[in-house]
């Protein structure tokens, strides 16, 4: 009986190693979690089109949004557990959604594996030009006097865009009014003053600073990122406690062979060393990071637990 199990593990691992070998034999979809044109989704294409160029496979990119990006994440669990099907998302519906009150259809803490995290960005304090509002204080001032009539869009109840809103409204002590959207639709609103403000990732209203579409105010990051070196981060601004920006990294449904994990990750590191993909990055926003799926997940629990007590003290209901 021994010699049988002994016998029956290694030819377990034999052939998980064999596929893993084998991996990619057909085409991999990447699910993006929120609506095309937004961070997630520029990101996502832009590795999708490499590990197409290395795997000479198709990996294909599929949206998929709903309830705060956590629809996503839903789908993937229910594919098969092999690769084939990976998911791109964000902390808004990996590590904010699960500290909502509201009871998720699947714990993206437990449902799926972190495989690499690939790129950081900036949250941007940006308003329309047209409000006249010129600085922080001066969105400050004008909110204190008109109290409880100045809006903020975000991309989702329970996203990273809404809990930085609302964090920085009980900062500073303001009564503002959350609008939420579905992904990237709150930007135009925004840019015509129909809302007044938004913390928006920096890949997904830097074309529009650029164009002066867009006013922005400060950032919500450790420095200044290359894309925005004349903005202010909110410590400079004199906000202590706003530094967490947004990062986008790709997920595997729980039970995916270990090595086939290990190989998306290294192949993915690989193209964040890549002088087109660090461009590309920079030019819209967002700094590389890659690492080890070990090194994921310890970001994703150490965001978990520092945006718990902010959903609890806003209040935030799920959707």
């Amino acid at each position: 009986m021994y010699l049988y199990r002994a016998l029956a593990a290694a030819l377990a691992v034999f052939s998980t190693a064999a596929f893993s070998q084998e991996y990619p034999a057909k085409p991999v979809r990447i699910i993006i979690s929120f609506t095309a044109g937004g961070t997630t989704d520029v990101i996502g294409r832009k590795i999708a089109e490499r590990l197409t160029f290395h795997w000479k496979q198709p990996v294909i990119v599929e949206n998929k949004p709903g309830a705060g990006g956590t629809l996503g994440t839903d789908y993937v669990v229910t594919q098969p557990a092999d690769g084939y099907t990976l998911l791109m998302s964000s902390p808004g519906p990996m590590v904010i959604s699960p500290a909502l009150p509201k009871k998720l259809l699947t714990d993206p803490l437990t449902a799926v594996v972190p495989v690499i995290l690939v790129a950081d960005v900036a949250n941007v304090l940006v308003v329309s030009p047209d409000l006249g509002i010129n600085t922080m204080d001066d969105l400050v001032k004008r909110a204190k006097s008109q109290p409880g009539t100045i809006n903020y869009a975000s991309t989702g109840v329970g996203t990273v865009a809404h809990l930085s809103g609302a964090q920085w409204s009980h900062m500073m002590g303001i009564d503002t009014v959350h609008v939420p959207y579905k992904g990237a639709g709150a930007v135009p609103d925004v840019m015509t003053g129909r809302v007044h403000f938004m913390f928006g990732t920096l890949p997904s209203v830097i074309g529009q600073i650029k164009g002066g579409k867009l006013k922005p105010l400060g950032q919500v990051a450790q420095r200044r990122f290359k894309a925005l070196p004349e903005v202010p981060t909110m410590r400079e601004l004199g906000v202590e406690g706003m530094e967490n920006g947004s990062w986008f990294g790709l997920f595997a449904a729980k039970g995916t062979p270990q090595p086939i994990i290990d190989k998306i990750n290294a192949q993915v590191n690989a193209i964040l060393k890549e002088k087109e993909v660090q461009d590309f990055l920079e030019q819209n926003g967002a700094d590389p990071v890659g690492g080890s799926p070990q090194d994921y997940a310890r970001i994703i629990r150490n965001d978990y637990e520092m945006w718990k007590p902010v959903v609890q003290r806003a209040n935030v209901q799920a959707d």
